[in-house]
């Protein structure tokens, strides 16, 4: 059974991860507006991933005999102006979310919730994977600065993006 604290924090990283979906989703849309079809397929498949990662943690509560509580989810910013202010403001947005998984596990600690401590292991090494991947894409963008032609070889590589079955895919 899941303390009164570490439900209430679970169904809160819970709305966290259903706004990174929202989040990139806006970020697929505004790529496809721009005719960058690649990046917004990256955008779109991190949407999926963190739908998936909200439901991870959704089964846990329901599995600990939590109540799941569903907030509104925020409204993502709508206007960008470079692919480069993106993928900066994704990384900063991973970055928060690796310090709410901390702040969860340390929480789960000082329950003494070894259940929950060892099922957020999973979230902490992801969001390593998450902050490289948002990196490296930033990277390369920041290299290539506003060159076209770049931004265009990065679209096409970002475009061959699949997930792996744990992420969602097939």
């Amino acid at each position: 059974m899941l303390s009164p604290a570490v439900e209430k924090a679970l169904n809160s990283q819970l709305n966290e991860e259903f706004f990174s979906a929202y989040l990139y989703l806006a970020l697929s849309a505004h790529f496809e507006t721009i005719d960058l079809p690649g990046m917004a397929r990256w955008m779109r498949m991190q949407a999926q991933e963190e739908a998936l990662h909200a439901m991870k943690i959704y089964d846990y509560v329901v599995n600990r005999d939590g109540r799941v509580r569903l907030d509104a989810i925020k409204r993502p910013e709508g206007e960008w102006e470079s692919p480069q202010a993106i993928f900066e403001s994704v990384l900063e947005h991973e970055q928060s979310v690796t310090q709410s998984i901390h702040d969860l596990v340390s929480l789960a600690g000082q329950e003494k919730d070894h259940a929950t401590h060892n099922f957020l292991q999973w979230f902490v090494a992801e969001q390593v994977e998450e902050e490289a991947s948002a990196n490296e894409v930033l990277s390369q963008v920041r290299l290539v600065g506003g060159n076209g032609q770049g931004l265009f070889l990065i679209d096409r590589e970002l475009a061959s993006r699949k997930l792996t079955a744990e992420e969602g895919g097939v």
